[in-house]
């Protein structure tokens, strides 16, 4: 059976990183898969995970496995990120959440309780989104529809546009949303668009399912989610896909949350019940050593306050480079305006690079974007910054 197979396309991001690790140029520079980097260009471990990490292994009792739902605790300590600890939600208890692998992890639960529970309803993406965004929604059954996002320039958001597509989506479907720090484009809501989208979901009676990759990456932890909780002040249901790969550094560990706001605690309860099903048929129970390390760290007021900082460090550092890079191509092709990108917001900026020129800087300088133009943001150094804006001016 095996040998009729043909080999499956390569991961466009993931596949552009194996070909960055085959380049054997002295002065390669990768610009693509979605993970920080510091100054070095390393993907550094905090220091509050090696404080946690310190006092799991000192009280650790057993490697036995989690609940279907995983770390409780971790479920709320999310939701008090999310909406901000003493919101009058958290104690009306219509909010109910399970631990995940990773944020994909909880996209992949959100997607399979759709499609199962409410199969004939179609999820909506930005154009353009996540890459991986349609692959997860599509492999649960669900059927993926377009909204539009970005300007005719694109370098900003169209939102008349986007307001205008989502009067016209179908009662019941899913609207697929980035809280903060697009990916990939950078570009976000601003609050009052906030505000406008949650009157047209609770009209249109649509169920917003939130991307909450990015957390702390933006302007900060309370800043990233206003919008997220301006939405949550017009709409009655919700769905929040929270992940700690990015403001904790914990890409191998695969950390996540699922969070769903329901109408009533009846309905929270029966959810989370559903919910609970969806895990037990797809991954059983999660991995319990990342999710103890966010735990601990949230839970202890000394060692979070050491991860606000780092996370803010993170924060400022991206934003550094954002400046360098304009700075930088301002001297090296004055003709052409970039200060769009730092208008931009997080780890992503959409550079209007079309595929052309990003080959091009592949093949002829071992820079590597993704096709788009998405330029990881965070894999700029105050090393490789002058010559990536050669490059770039090259190819302009």
């Amino acid at each position: 059976m095996f040998e009729v197979l043909q080999p499956a396309p390569p991961d466009p991001i993931l596949g552009l990183t194996e070909l960055f690790q085959r380049d054997r140029h002295p002065d390669k520079i990768n610009l693509t898969t979605g993970v920080y980097k510091d100054e070095s260009g390393n993907t550094p471990i905090l220091n509050c995970v090696k404080q946690a990490e310190r006092q799991l292994l000192e009280d650790e009792a057993t490697k036995s496995y989690l609940g279907i739902a995983g770390l409780e605790r971790l479920a709320n300590l999310t939701r008090e990120m999310v909406l901000g600890a003493g919101h009058e939600i958290l104690d009306q208890d219509r909010v109910c959440g399970v631990q995940t692998p990773g944020g994909t992890g909880a996209l992949r639960v959100a997607a399979d309780f759709v499609a199962t529970r409410f199969p004939n309803h179609s999820i909506w993406c930005s154009q353009p989104t996540w890459a991986n965004h349609p692959n997860v929604f599509r492999a649960a059954g669900l059927n993926v529809e377009n909204y539009p996002y970005l300007d005719a320039a694109g370098t900003g958001l169209d939102f008349a546009a986007l307001r205008t597509q989502f009067t016209q989506i179908p009662e019941g479907d899913v609207l697929c949303l980035h809280a903060c720090c697009h990916n990939p484009t950078g570009v976000d809501l601003q609050n009052d668009q906030w505000r406008e989208i949650g009157e047209i979901i609770q009209e249109r009676a649509l169920i917003p399912l939130v991307d909450f990759a990015y957390q702390g990456f933006g302007d900060g932890l309370d800043e990233d989610a206003t919008g997220v909780r301006e939405l949550l002040r017009h709409v009655p249901e919700a769905m929040i896909c929270t992940s700690f790969s990015k403001n904790f550094g914990l890409y191998s560990e695969r950390v996540g949350a699922l969070t769903v706001l329901a109408a009533t605690q009846d309905a929270a309860g029966c959810v989370l019940s559903h919910l609970k099903s969806c895990v037990r048929s797809n991954y059983s129970n999660p991995p319990k050593h990342g999710a103890a390390i966010v735990t601990t760290v949230l839970e202890d007021a000394t060692l979070r306050g050491v991860w606000e900082q780092e996370l803010a460090g993170m924060r400022q550092r991206i934003s550094d480079m954002r400046g360098q890079f304009v700075a930088g191509m301002q001297q090296q092709a004055p003709q052409h305006d970039l200060s769009f990108i730092t208008n931009q917001r997080g780890m992503f900026s959409f550079s209007g690079l079309s595929p052309v020129q990003v080959d091009a800087l592949r093949n002829e300088w071992s820079i590597y974007l993704v096709s788009s133009g998405r330029i990881n943001v965070a894999g700029m150094t105050p090393q490789n910054m002058a010559r990536l804006c050669e490059a770039v001016a090259s190819v302009l």
